[in-house]
């Protein structure tokens, strides 16, 4: 069985000493380190950009997971490619061209990744599905960290694992994940987790490496059970 992806979104980080925090979550056991990208315009929140990521990258050598929620996006790819991002994941609703998109992040040899929305169906990314390295399923309205979880994308995850077939495509959930929730979402088909706030609680590179080995462990386990 493989084991869960977490991937500590450092969001929730104290981001006075942002590569301290991305150090001891990579030593408490992060697979990758999510970044969320966010412009204040396709959601309602300005976070960071390409030169604050190329000024940590060299603080670790885990994964660097791009969640670029900013439209127009493809004008910074490249961007974001140069400043050392591993997977680049952009939103199916922040890009009229998602083809072009997705095709444009390989043409930099980069993973692609496409995003849904809550309300997004899972339908649009059918044509792409040979473009893609990853499928992000939004489990809150993207733009804040801390929100609640929205049960309803536990069946479209189920959906997506199916559309998706034997494809090598990693499912990822961001929003809400807890030791309650990624039980849910691991057992539908999803792989790799996104956890903010149930991570960084503690304040603690033990707390974090606490907090990380219980979300794994419920995943995992409902992942061996739905096998």
């Amino acid at each position: 069985m493989t084991r869960t992806i977490i991937a500590p979104s450092i969001l929730s980080a104290d981001f006075s000493r942002i590569g301290e925090e991305i150090e001891a979550i990579d030593r408490a056991g992060a697979d990758w380190i999510h970044l969320d990208v966010m412009d204040g315009h396709f959601v309602p929140n300005i976070t960071f950009g390409p030169p604050l990521i190329k000024a940590v990258r060299n603080r670790t050598q885990k994964v660097f997971d791009c969640h670029l929620m900013i439209e127009p996006v493809d004008g910074y790819l490249a961007a974001f490619a140069d400043a050392g991002c591993d997977v680049i994941t952009v939103h199916a609703e922040a890009t009229k061209h998602l083809d072009r998109s997705l095709q444009a992040i390989r043409d930099l040899g980069k993973k692609a990744g496409v995003s849904l929305n809550p309300s997004t169906p899972e339908s649009v990314i059918e044509y792409v599905l040979d473009r893609l390295d990853l499928v992000l399923l939004m489990t809150v309205n993207p733009g804040f960290g801390g929100q609640a979880f929205i049960p309803a994308v536990v069946d479209k995850v189920a959906r997506v694992k199916a559309m998706i077939g034997s494809r090598p495509i990693d499912i990822e959930i961001d929003g809400g994940v807890t030791v309650d929730t990624a039980p849910l979402v691991a057992a539908a088909g999803a792989n790799v987790l996104v956890a903010g706030s149930a991570v960084f609680k503690g304040g603690s590179e033990a707390a974090y490496g606490a907090n990380i080995a219980a979300i794994r462990a419920a995943s995992d386990g409902a992942t061996k059970r739905a096998a």
